[in-house]
């Protein structure tokens, strides 16, 4: 508010009042070009004390296609979101998403023909916490190292070299590894990357044969970065106004995209 004050003059009480009266106006709406958007990211981010924050971007522009504030990342959630963009017209070539079960089957039912990639750095990143960073087992060592490369695949032979290795490594270890007592919290996690890699692989390449296709949902993350960083500036923001301040967040974010 000090930075306000010296910038624009204004005493802090003016200041106070300007901007709650802002937070009580919804924005006005925005034409979104959805009959554009042909390859979508849709990731999502918790604040503290709150439900998440999801939403759904335009690859190409970084439009913010669709949100909700204060949602859980549920079928019921996704599905709402997604038929509300089919019915502005939205028909997309390709999403790319994390593995949450249910968002996927929400966007196959809303859109059956869509092409989900899986998010390769959500891939890295569950399954090195999994594996955690100083594995003693010989096969979780080994598929850690697998697990590493995922960021590195850039073409059909990269694809290639990772099948081969991941083929080995379950010949070598993947009876081995399934046998384990899965109550354990070390073998456990073993078990749950292997079966991330195995389920996720039929999707993890689309991105090579579509350069348009989103490998990762990173630009959403720094979508998030900066959403969060200015939500903590204000902090005094009233539980009833955090819902209008993301309204207009994503707004202005979008009217700026679409202006220029």
């Amino acid at each position: 508010m000090r930075q306000l004050n010296l910038i624009s003059g204004r005493s802090v009480r003016t200041l106070k009042r300007i901007i709650a009266h802002w937070l009580a106006e919804t924005p006005p709406e925005l034409l979104i070009p959805y009959r554009s958007f042909k390859y979508l990211v849709g990731d999502s981010t918790y604040l503290k004390h709150e439900n998440c924050v999801y939403t759904v971007i335009d690859y190409s522009t970084g439009v913010v296609a669709a949100y909700g504030y204060g949602v859980k990342e549920n079928y019921r959630m996704a599905k709402a979101i997604f038929s509300e963009m089919k019915a502005g017209g939205c028909l997309p070539v390709a999403i790319t998403l994390d593995g949450n079960t249910q968002v996927i089957r929400a966007v196959r039912e809303v859109w059956p023909n869509i092409i989900v990639q899986r998010c390769l750095y959500h891939i890295l990143r569950q399954g090195t916490s999994w594996l955690r960073r100083f594995p003693k087992d010989p096969a979780a060592k080994e598929l850690r190292k697998i697990v590493l490369t995922v960021m590195a695949i850039i073409d059909n032979a990269s694809k290639e070299a990772f099948f081969d290795r991941l083929n080995d490594w379950e010949r070598t270890y993947g009876s081995y590894v399934r046998a384990l007592d899965g109550r354990h919290k070390v073998w456990g996690d073993l078990q749950r990357t292997r079966s991330l890699l195995w389920y996720a692989l039929p999707d993890m390449f689309h991105y090579l044969r579509d350069a348009g296709i989103a490998p990762t949902s990173n630009k959403q993350e720094g979508l998030f970065s900066v959403a969060k960083i200015l939500f903590r500036n204000h902090r005094g923001v009233k539980k009833e106004n955090r819902r209008n301040y993301f309204n207009w967040y994503f707004h202005l974010k979008n009217k700026n995209i679409i202006n220029h």
